[in-house]
């Protein structure tokens, strides 16, 4: 059975399972991911009282009951203190001469003998050839034992998951690291590499520290990771293991952040210590070393501050690997799933980028017998299928060759051929009948349609403006503001309508500011990028040509037919406490982007879906932007007081003396002007009248072709 081009890399960590399902994108330095899994245990698999296989079994038949994995290649990580790491210098030796001498330090570096584990390794980039002699060459040589590989492996077994690559959790992350963020091998010197990046991945008891420059790797595991901080909360504020996890996710936003960060403060220094020494190990051992940036990765370095002060202790830029550069596909990244927790996505990450082909570390611990199996059971169909095929090909070419041979005679088919030109001859004159009645037929038809279609459109015009009105920000029900500027709404001046016939040169001449107003959103990356998974022209977010979310863009902007409707008006929500959601942003996170498809749904008058509520886009609305938007301008308002009824008691009778101050607080004050901020703007969006729900009409067919 061919391979699917799809391809998995599954994280089982000590927390957590992480999944990412990608392929191949046209940047050579890019995944497209198409789903994204994270599934959390009900506890650590650390904790006293945990199962691990039991809490690892129901993650896994969770997973596989909402994927289906059959024909995907799949990548999945073994933890890295399971695994034994070496990078060895060759002195100068032979290329063909390689394998020996790599099985030789395999000897003595692996303190197993050979037989007890798997390994594997790879020479790494660098190092020259000179007389047939290779100098200064690199070699990773990693190793697990085999009882280890093999309790790695049961519960995918037992899942029914066919594990292609075995990769050890620190390797992973360097495949990450320089897939991500570094150049592709091939194009650094040697003799002027970048700076090295430091990735610190904490887990839940350890965390990786992966150093690499593209060309070498260093990686050490530290002792110290979330569960550390967890634990100090439990001793210092005497609560449960859960209690403790929970409070350590939520500082911030605790009752006492400043006491939780107190107990966890011993921890920060340990840890900042820790990787301080790491690097003046790994800058001892390596004086042309030179260290860049250091990236956090892991959920764990959310806590608030960490990168901060880590960064203050070794005076580098220390920050957190907020996103993947190399990953596309908008769909699958912007769920929960992933948002929630990427930062814990960096192995997972790493496994899919050797599942796919692109890896610099290539090395697989899967057991060779297991490769070896399903090898020869892939091949055994197809070579069966090959055989029985040439067989029958023989067999079918020389029956027919024979029979030919035997039976040809030029003049027994001379009137057949007669009489078949004759049939064509008439069967051709008839075809251009049935084309003539299938004409007019196809006309009738159109004509029909056209009919069937007016009933739910008489609506269309109506249904437009409810959704407008519905769109449009108001105050909360029963609250009712005398300072215009404290009001949560729009001003609508003036509607203005133009029909054009292909929208797309409407679009041509606003595709600045539609560009611009998207990135006023807070989208920092290329508009058309951004927007291209959505599928969704209408809301004005265009869709890939293949139809996969992340895949080749389309032209931007509405295609065919339609209306631009302009709406011209103003708010007052410009005042201090509104920013940074004023002038144009106020419109934008309202109007905007509801207009976009986003916002509340609105009822239609007429068509299969009459009396139901539908999102703007399905009505044909879409691709809004502010083509004016004015400075703030200051204007006043005159405000009235209320003024009291002539009938209050407290007023007393004409000439009392006594009721005199009650008069005088009935009176109306003066009137008051009040100082507002005016913004104007003209906002114009496409709009292509559209039945909701409306089944397409079959149309008719065209005459077949004469064959």
């Amino acid at each position: 059975m061919a391979r699917s081009p799809y391809v998995w890399g599954i994280d089982i960590g000590k927390c957590s399972l992480k999944a990412l399902r990608c392929r191949l994108s046209t940047d050579p330095r890019k995944l497209t991911v198409e789903a994204v899994e994270a599934i959390e245990y009900p506890m650590i698999l650390s904790q006293p009282d945990a199962d691990p296989v039991e809490l690892v079994r129901t993650a896994l038949e969770q997973f596989i009951s909402r994927h289906n994995l059959k024909g995907d290649k799949v990548a999945v990580s073994a933890f890295g203190q399971s695994g034994l790491s070496k990078f060895i210098k060759l002195p100068p030796i032979e290329a063909k001469k390689i394998p020996h001498i790599v099985k030789y330090e395999a000897r003595q570096q692996i303190p197993f003998p050979l037989e007890q584990v798997y390994w594997d390794w790879q020479r790494l980039a660098g190092g020259f050839e000179e007389s047939g002699f290779v100098l200064e060459a690199d070699v990773a040589l990693f190793a697990m034992k085999r009882e280890q590989v093999s309790k790695a492996l049961e519960p995918l077994k037992k899942a029914g998951i066919e594990v292609d690559v075995l990769q050890l959790s620190s390797i992973a992350l360097a495949n990450m690291v320089m897939f991500d963020e570094l150049p592709d091998p091939t194009t650094i010197n040697p003799d002027n590499p970048p700076a090295s990046v430091v990735l610190v991945a904490t887990g839940v008891d350890s965390t990786d520290l992966v150093i690499t420059n593209g060309l070498k790797i260093w990686q050490r595991s530290m002792p110290i990771g979330g569960g550390n901080f967890t634990k100090a909360i439990v001793k210092g504020m005497q609560l449960t293991f859960a209690k403790a996890e929970h409070l350590k996710r939520n500082a911030v936003r605790s009752e006492d952040p400043k006491a939780v960060f107190k107990v966890m403060r011993p921890v920060f220094n340990e840890f900042a210590a820790e990787l301080q020494r790491s690097l003046n190990y790994f800058t001892g051992a390596d004086r042309t070393a030179k260290i860049g940036k250091v990236l956090l990765l892991g959920n764990a370095t959310k806590l608030r501050g960490l990168a901060d002060f880590v960064g203050k202790q070794l005076q580098l830029d220390v920050q957190r690997l907020e996103s993947f550069r190399g990953l596309e596909g908008s769909a699958a990244l912007s769920t929960s799933a992933f948002r929630d927790n990427h930062l814990a996505f960096g192995t997972a990450y790493g496994l899919a980028v050797q599942a796919a082909g692109k890896a610099t570390m290539r090395t697989n611990l899967l057991p060779p017998e297991i490769v070896q199996e399903r090898l020869i059971e892939a091949k055994k169909p197809w070579a069966l299928g090959a055989m029985v095929g040439l067989l029958l090909a023989a067999v079918v070419s020389f029956a027919a060759t024979f029979f030919a041979w035997t039976t040809f005679a030029p003049q027994l088919y001379a009137e057949a051929f007669t009489k078949s030109d004759g049939v064509k001859a008439r069967s051709q004159k008839v075809i251009s009948a049935v084309d003539d009645v299938r004409k007019k037929q196809s006309e009738a038809l159109l004509q029909q349609h056209s009919l069937l279609r007016v009933r739910e459109r008489r609506f269309q015009t109506i249904d437009m403006l409810r959704a407008i009105e519905t769109l449009l920000p108001r105050n909360q029900p029963g609250k009712q503001l005398e300072d215009p500027s404290g009001r949560e709404a729009l001003y609508i001046d003036r509607m203005d309508c133009q029909y054009f016939p292909e929208l797309s040169r409407w679009f041509a001449g606003v595709e600045q500011s539609w560009v611009e107003n998207f990135a006023a959103e807070g989208n920092s990356a290329d508009p058309s990028a951004e927007v291209g998974a959505n599928s969704n022209a209408a809301a004005g977010r265009p869709e890939s040509e293949d139809g996969v979310p992340g895949g080749p863009i389309k032209k931007i902007g509405p295609q065919g037919p339609g209306w631009v409707i302009e709406l011209t008006g103003h708010h007052f929500h410009n005042e201090d406490e509104h920013k940074p959601n004023e002038t144009a942003q106020f419109v934008r996170s309202t109007l905007v982007q509801k207009l976009l498809g986003e916002g509340d749904k609105v009822f239609v008058a007429a068509g299969p879906k009459a009396g139901e509520k539908v999102t703007v886009t399905d009505l044909g609305i879409g691709w809004p932007v502010i083509v004016y938007s004015s400075q703030i301008e200051m204007m006043s308002v005159r405000r009235l007081r209320p003024v009291l009824p002539a009938s209050n008691p407290a007023a007393g009778p004409p000439g009392d003396q006594a009721a005199e101050p009650a008069k005088q607080a009935a009176a109306p004050e003066a009137p008051q002007d009040i100082k507002l901020k005016r913004y104007n703007f003209v906002l114009q969006f496409c709009w292509q009248p559209t039945v909701p729900g409306a089944v397409k009409l079959p149309q008719p067919s065209p005459p077949e072709a004469d064959e």
